[in-house]
């Protein structure tokens, strides 16, 4: 749209400065009328006829220059005229060989971007959250045109074969003795055992009445029932007191047998080549379970829409994280003079590489591009670029010509 505005502003521009240029033309023309007329009744008139003269024969004669190289004057297939249109291929050629030697070269590129300091510049935009903010806002679409260039079935596959081929080389038994390991060495076994303890004697608490029914239930008919609630309480009490003594006491004797047979449990789970084998049996049946196909088949479906969803929310921690690291990237960058010439030796580097790499391409593209379009339209478009600018060529040769004219008059008035 905006290009579309700029062209009709043109366009009026050009027209205006057409009708200036026509304008001194014909004004030249009235007063060579003028002074023709009178110019045997005043002497002086002359140098004015000679100024006007001059002055049309400047004006016609860049007109013709000017409109030849868009165009036939008049109509008329003069040879040498509509320059453009005739060698329309040639220049795009031209045009393109030009861009490609001047401006597609490592030594301009890389002076022109040592000049600009990118790596500071880069830098200073970052810092400021309202410009990171507007990087993050962009990572929605970059991150949904990243996926959907993807191919769910494959990445799908690949995230499949890459989890079972990871899961399928690791020994099961020793990796969960080792696990154990780091749980005994950091002290985790005891808070479990503690939890499982407090658990338990909660759980006794809670069904108290559910147990004392079992036991009535069990009990012979014989037993009267105040005798069973005697031994009942008795055995539930002292189990209670046992599980607290247990869990308060650090040192307990059943603690400690409690962690031996979990030092050797984990010590047959690395090396007892029956646990392994029964580890390796367990693990490849659990690959082999539906509910695990079924998990692994919508993994990358589900990773994909989260990642979406969170670079699309603005307050989601990933978007935070982002901005957050954008900030402190910049900050580092604004600090560090040796990580700007780093950044500035990367931008150069890859930009002279691509130019290098493509320069051709480039070129031939404005090639090809200039010699697929039509003919009077190129003329008219780049009559449209700088028509307005040509026709101060116009105006100074009228006014060029008219001085001219006048010299060589009163040279020749002089002489004679």
């Amino acid at each position: 749209m905006h290009s579309m505005d700029d062209d009709a502003q043109r366009a009026i521009d050009l027209v205006r400065m057409k009708r200036v240029a026509t304008a001194l033309l014909v004004f030249a023309a009235i007063v060579f009328v003028v002074a023709r007329w009178q110019e045997a009744d005043h002497h002086w008139v002359g140098y004015v006829r000679a100024t006007a003269e001059a002055a049309m024969v400047g004006a016609i004669a860049d007109w013709f220059a000017v409109t030849a190289l868009f165009r036939h004057p008049l109509g008329l297939p003069i040879p040498h005229t509509a320059i453009i249109q005739r060698r329309k291929d040639q220049i795009g050629e031209s045009l393109g060989g030009f861009v490609r030697d001047n401006f597609l070269t490592r030594e301009v590129l890389t002076e022109r971007l040592d000049d600009a300091h990118l790596g500071r510049r880069i830098g200073q935009w970052l810092t400021d959250p309202a410009h990171a903010r507007a990087v993050g806002e962009q990572s929605a679409a970059i991150v949904r045109g990243a996926t959907e260039v993807l191919s769910d079935d494959s990445v799908q596959r690949g995230i499949e074969d890459l989890l079972e081929h990871r899961v399928r080389a690791i020994p099961v038994a020793p990796f969960v003795g080792k696990a154990i390991d780091a749980g005994i060495d950091a002290g985790h076994h005891d808070v479990v055992l503690s939890s499982t303890l407090t658990g338990l004697n909660k759980f006794l608490l809670d069904n108290r009445t559910t147990f004392r029914r079992r036991l009535a239930e069990e009990s012979p008919w014989w037993v009267p029932e105040p005798i069973d609630d005697r031994i009942f309480d008795k055995i539930y009490d002292a189990v209670g007191r046992f599980l607290s003594d247990i869990g308060s006491n650090p040192d307990h004797e059943l603690r400690r047998e409690i962690n031996n047979r979990t030092i050797e449990f984990s010590e047959r789970l690395k090396t007892s080549p029956e646990m392994i084998e029964r580890g390796e049996q367990l693990k490849l049946e659990l690959l082999a379970h539906p509910e695990v196909r079924a998990w692994s088949n919508t993994l990358w479906s589900r990773v994909k829409s989260g990642m979406i969803s969170a670079a699309e929310d603005p307050e989601s921690e990933l978007r935070q994280r982002l901005e957050e690291a954008l900030v402190d990237a910049g900050n580092s960058i604004v600090a560090d003079p040796s990580l700007q010439a780093k950044i500035d030796d990367w931008v150069s580097g890859a930009t002279g590489y691509v130019a290098e790499q493509f320069r051709d391409e480039v070129a031939g593209l404005i090639a090809t591009t200039v010699q697929r379009w039509d003919t009077q339209e190129t003329a008219e478009r780049l009559e449209l670029q700088v028509g307005r600018d040509l026709q101060f060529i116009r105006i100074n040769g009228t006014v060029v010509g008219g001085v001219a004219g006048l010299v060589i008059y009163t040279i020749s008035e002089l002489l004679l």
